[in-house]
Formats: structure tokens, C-alpha cells, sequence
């Protein structure tokens, strides 16, 4: 089936303003070059409908006139094209979008197909990066010392796609070499990190512990331990951590309401099981207010979701996986607070929840996640499931989730 013909009118800036002088378009496997004068915008627009319906038709003849015009300027290079594309578009991105799409030429798409750097390669115009150029761009990331992950390698082949697209509709070049899943590079499905085991667990909230003990002055408020054992022990996302008050916290009744959340499911009720409830006996002020927020800043607003991934759950990650490699054991996985939740599933079984229960406190509609850990949670030998379970019911005194300055005796009591 033939191509569509493609064409477009090129501008001139001049004296009188903006005029369209020529055509360029492609007729029968070459480019042409056809004269129009000085036309306004809507005039050449309907000449090139008219020439590219008769080179469809094949009735379009080029006149000797036409033939004996000057050629069209040479096909800019890569580097020429994507200095023009970059000044025309910079204006429309946000900041990280420039700073990301910069990366992305100047660190890979430009050494490349511009011939800069120790090994320079042929300054390619537009027209010579065919679908083996796009091939060997990306054999030639996947070959480095220091490879690219498979999502950096195809964001670099988008913002080739899209530059070179440009170029398509310019009329520049027939076809974009580099559009299509067939030149992207498979990735894999991302690990889906969480703590599975009594020892993971306790190492997390022991480096919290020991943050805490050692914060600096001004920043003593910040509960990292207890903060992290509501995130594995309530399975809370994120935004409800943030958005959990003390009035959602029954702990004479040993329930907590989450009432806000993404989905109707999502509006539930979580069991307050032992360590949950010393952790959050042992934060809880004398005279607090009920629309106080549990975890809140010095002036009474709820913490930032950046701060807990970043300042908090991060470090005490890294200060675990330290003590575990030291001691002989394997680093934590990589954790986010969503992984957080993942875990509170895994430890609702090893209290002896049944899949329903973990969809109900997780808020889910779905069992595929509840079946997947569940499933990997049945692996577990006896012994590690007791430690677990002691773990999640504050048996264990390394869960009793108090912070440093506190009487455990005042706990105890609290607890009764």
C-alpha cells in the first residue's frame, strides 16, 4: 500500500512580514522544490492540498521551470535540528522537565548522533538515522560499562521519537525511525519491596529508635519509630498517616478509622493489635485534642509525605541494612511507604488472618495482592511465623514501641 503523500510550506521572513514562498513535499521517491511567489497562509496551505492530491493521483508533473529551481537547503543534522526543537519548546516545560529532557540530550542522544566525545561518530542529518541507527544507539547504551537501566535507555528513544517526529511533520524526513515498541527496550517488572520477617522488622524500628534518641535539637517532636510502627502495624497509606487524627483512635474499643481514603473501600477500620496499641499509648499527649493530628508538626499541621519517605523511612533503612550486612545477614529491601503496607498484610497472617480480613483492613476490592503475599507467607517455617506474630501482638520487648523518655512502668500501666 502506498505511502501518503506528506508535505509542507516553507516560510520566509522578510521586509513585508511573513510570507509562504515554496512547497516542499516528496513525489515519486524524490524531494521537490516548487516556486510559489509571495502567498498569505491559507493560500499556500490550499496549493499544497492541491499538489499533494495530484502526486497521490500521480497526475502531478514537475514543470522544467520547477525542475530548474535551486534545490531546498541540505537536511539539517541531529544536533542542528534538536538545538531548533529545544529553543522552540524550553519555554512550554517545567524546570525538572528541562533539567530531564537536558540529561537526556546531552548526556546521551547528542554524543551519539552528533560524533561529540572520545570516540566521535558521523554527524548524522536527519535523513540517515535509519531504524539499524535506532538499533545500534541502543546496543551501543546496553554495551557500556556503566549501562543505563532499560526505563533510562527508552526515555532517551522518546525524546529521540519526539524530536524526529518533528521532523516528519516539517517534511523534513518520510518516516521517524525511532517510533514503535519494536525499538524499545523490555524492562522488567519493578520488585515490589517489603519486610516479611520479625528480624526485618525489628531492625527497621530499632534504627527509628536510635534516630530518635540522637535527633538533633529543634527536631525532637519528629516520632520516627512510632511513626514507622502505625505504617507497618495499621497498613495506612501514606496520605492517611499524614491525615490521621486522634479522634480516629479508639484504643479503649482497639479500633482505628481510617475515613478518608482514595476508594470507598479504602473508608475502613483497622484492629488495634498489641504493638499497634503500645505504640500509640506511648504518643499519645495527657490532654490531646481530638482533631489534633497524631503525627503533627510544632505548629499543629500534619506531617509531609516527602519528609517521611525521605528523611525518615530512607534513613532508618539504610541505618538498618548497616546493622544487618555487620551482624551477617542480608541489607533490607528497597522500602517505600507503600511497601510499609505491604508488610502490615504479611504480618496480619501471622497472626492468623484469613485473606478476607487482610482485604477488609487493607481496604482493597481485589484479592490479587492479599493471595500474592499470603501465598509467600505460607513458605514461612513455624518458628519464624511465632517471632512474627509475637512481634505484631507487643510480646516482644523490642515492639513496645516507646520512645526513650518513657517510664516503662507508665506504659504498663496505660497498657492495663
Amino acid at each position: 500500500m502506498a505511502r501518503t503523500p506528506t508535505g509542507a510550506v516553507v516560510e520566509h521572513e522578510g521586509r513585508d512580514g511573513r510570507t509562504y514562498r515554496a512547497l516542499r513535499f516528496t513525489a515519486y521517491g524524490k524531494r521537490r522544490y516548487v516556486s510559489l511567489g509571495a502567498l498569505s497562509a491559507a493560500e499556500a496551505e490550499r496549493e499544497l492540498r492541491h499538489v499533494l492530491a495530484d502526486v497521490e493521483r500521480g497526475t502531478w508533473q514537475p514543470a522544467r521551470a520547477v525542475e530548474a529551481a535551486p534545490e531546498p537547503e541540505p537536511v539539517p543534522t541531529f544536533h542542528e535540528f534538536a538545538e531548533e526543537w529545544w529553543t522552540r519548546n524550553e519555554g512550554r516545560w517545567a524546570h525538572k522537565t528541562v533539567v530531564d529532557y537536558k540529561w537526556r540530550l546531552e548526556k546521551h542522544l547528542l554524543p551519539y548522533f552528533t560524533g561529540v566525545g572520545e570516540n566521535p561518530k558521523p554527524n548524522y542529518r536527519l535523513d540517515e538515522i535509519t531504524f539499524d541507527t535506532v538499533e545500534r544507539y541502543i546496543a551501543s547504551k546496553l554495551a557500556e560499562d556503566d549501562p543505563l537501566s532499560p526505563r533510562c535507555i527508552n526515555m532517551t528513544l522518546i525524546t529521540l521519537s519526539t524530536i524526529l517526529e518533528t521532523a516528519v511533520e516539517r517534511g523534513l524526513i518520510d518516516r521517524n525511525p525511532a517510533k514503535g515498541r519494536s525499538r524499545r527496550v523490555k524492562e522488567r517488572a519493578p520488585q515490589r519491596g517489603y519486610l516479611d520477617s520479625e528480624q526485618q522488622i525489628s531492625a527497621l524500628l530499632d534504627a527509628a529508635a536510635q534516630m530518635d534518641a540522637e535527633a538533633r535539637k529543634g527536631r525532637e517532636h519528629v516520632r520516627r519509630r512510632a511513626l514507622l510502627a502505625v505504617l507497618i502495624f495499621a497498613g495506612l497509606r501514606v496520605g492517611e498517616l499524614c491525615e490521621l487524627r486522634w479522634r480516629n483512635v479508639d484504643l479503649a474499643g482497639g479500633w482505628l478509622t481510617v475515613g478518608r481514603a482514595k476508594t470507598d473501600a479504602g473508608v475502613r477500620r483497622v484492629k488495634i493489635r498489641g504493638a499497634l496499641r503500645d505504640t500509640l499509648l506511648s504518643i499519645k499527649p495527657a490532654d490531646a485534642q481530638p482533631d489534633a493530628y497524631v503525627f503533627a508538626t510544632p505548629a499543629g499541621r500534619p506531617v509531609n509525605p516527602s519528609n517521611i519517605r525521605n528523611r525518615i523511612l530512607t534513613p532508618a533503612v539504610q541505618k538498618a541494612s548497616e546493622r544487618l550486612v555487620k551482624e551477617g545477614g542480608a541489607p533490607l529491601p528497597h522500602l517505600t511507604p507503600h511497601g510499609c503496607r505491604r508488610t502490615f498484610a504479611s504480618v496480619l497472617y501471622a497472626v492468623g488472618e484469613n485473606p478476607a480480613v487482610v482485604m477488609a483492613e487493607m481496604g482493597h476490592t481485589t484479592p490479587e495482592l492479599a493471595l500474592q503475599i499470603y501465598a509467600h507467607a505460607m513458605r514461612r517455617d513455624e518458628q519464624d511465623a511465632e517471632r512474627l506474630k509475637a512481634l505484631v501482638e507487643g510480646h516482644q520487648s523490642a515492639d513496645i514501641g516507646r520512645r526513650a523518655d518513657l517510664d516503662p512502668s507508665v506504659l504498663l500501666r496505660h497498657a492495663a
